[in-house]
This record gives C-alpha cells, structure tokens and sequence, in this order.
C-alpha cells in the first residue's frame, strides 16, 4: 500500500488536517456554529466549482469563497438569529453560483463529484505542499488567539460582559473555521465536511472536560478514521469518505453511550 506515492501523501495529509480539525473543530463545538460549517461545506464546493471554470487551483477557490462568505456572515451580526438568516441567504446564493460555474466549464461530471465527495487518493505532492502551508499557517494564528478564543468560546456569560474586541477575534475564528473548512475538502469533499471538524470534537466532549485533553482526543478520533478509512477503501475500493463517516458515527455513538453510563453511575 505504501509503495504507491498517492496513498503516502494520503497518509501525510490525513495527519495534519486531523490535527487542524481538532483544534478547530473543538471550538466550533464549543461555540455551537456546526450549522456554520455545513454551510461553508456547500459554500466550498461553489469556490470549487469557480476554480475549475476560471482554471485555477481549486482549493484557491474554495479560501476565496469562504473567506467572503465568513466576512459577509460577520457583518450581518453577532446575534445567533441574524447570523443563521444570513448563513441561509449566502448558502442558497453560492450553491446558485456553483452550480452555474460547474455548468459552464467544460470538465466532466467527475469533477463534480471530487468536488462533492472528495478524493484524497489523487493528492498530489504539490497538493500536499499547498496544505502543509495552509495548515501551518491556521495552527499559527490560531496559537495567537489561542487564549482569547477559549475565553469567549467556553465562558460566554464573561465575555458578553467584556464584548471588547471579542468582535475581531469572531471574525479572525469564522475565517480560521473557513480555510479549515476549504483544507478539510480534499479528504472528504464538501458534502461530508463536518464529519471531521465537527464529530471528532463532539465525541471527545463526552469523555473529557479540560478543553485541552478534548483537543487531544479529537485529534485521535479524527487520525483512526482517517486513516483507518484510507486502508479500508484501499481493500476493498470503496469511497474512503464512506468509511471515514462511517468510523467516526460510531465513535460518537460510542462517546454517548460511555456519558450514558458514567452519568448513571454517578
């Protein structure tokens, strides 16, 4: 299996992009905007869609679109019912979009479907560099706001008393969350996104407390499925992002029926 040059960078970007769906995807969690990711995940597949028309690098697409589309969502407001009626417009404007971007290349339906439900068997070693960059240059400022971010994700009550430049740190998240968001899509496409920045974290929250052992854990429940997912689908040639969902489902079940339990013992 590791003979083959595609299934070595596959492996080697698994690796790194559960490590930044775990720090993220932790305070994505914490912060409760999973409803946000699934929208960027429509969203990306749109600034997919306009780097193959525009015949450019299609993660370039997908920062570019997400990017605004996190700006655009961070204006509207930092109320819950204002950002949900915003996150809505801007998902149904995108898809539109993608939709006629895809219709107006000349690429085959293939595309589509790389884009949808990713291939991370066809990362090139130029891709993997490209993630590599992105992904180092996430954790790093994400490492800046690293304080500051715990603190308005897991104590709310406080920083509503103390909104002070609480705003630009929403903001600096929501386009942290969107280039994740654009990195995550080449394993699993961008129907299937949450099922890395999102599931791992919340399972870990039902075994750990301490937001760093929840970090941790993420990152272990992401790296199993990940790679447990590229060895499944290279047996048995299967879509790795079947296997990836599948494995990470039945990790959450298995993190809830554990908080079941140890709450009855109590």
């Amino acid at each position: 299996m590791f003979n083959y040059p595609f299934m070595q960078y596959a492996f080697i970007a698994s690796f790194f992009i559960s490590i930044i769906c775990a720090v993220v995807g932790v305070f994505v969690v914490a912060r409760k905007t999973s409803f946000y990711v699934h929208t960027l995940s429509e969203i990306s597949f749109s600034g997919a869609s306009f780097a193959i028309f525009a015949g450019i690098s299609p993660i370039g697409g997908m920062l570019l679109f997400t990017i605004l589309s996190s700006i655009f969502v961070s204006l509207a407001g930092n109320r819950l019912s204002q950002r949900e009626s915003s996150i809505s417009v801007f998902s149904a404007i995108f898809i539109g979009l993608g939709v006629l971007f895809l219709s107006l290349s000349n690429k085959q339906s293939s595309y589509a479907t790389n884009i949808l439900f990713g291939s991370i068997v066809g990362i090139s070693q130029e891709n993997l560099y490209e993630l590599l960059v992105l992904i180092i240059v996430i954790l790093l400022i994400t490492l800046l706001m690293y304080r500051k971010l715990k603190y308005i994700s897991f104590d709310t009550i406080g920083s509503d008393l103390n909104a002070k430049g609480t705003v630009w740190i929403s903001l600096l998240f929501l386009i942290l969350v969107a280039c994740t968001v654009s990195v995550t899509a080449q394993i699993v496409g961008s129907l299937l996104i949450f099922s890395l920045l999102t599931v791992p974290a919340s399972s870990a929250k039902y075994i750990v407390r301490s937001v760093h052992h929840m970090i941790f854990l993420s990152f272990v429940f992401a790296l199993f499925g990940t790679w447990m997912g590229l060895y499944l689908s290279y047996i048995s040639n299967w879509p790795v992002s079947f296997f990836i969902t599948i494995i990470e489902g039945a990790i959450y079940c298995l993190s809830l029926l554990y908080y079941k339990i140890d709450m009855l013992h109590r």
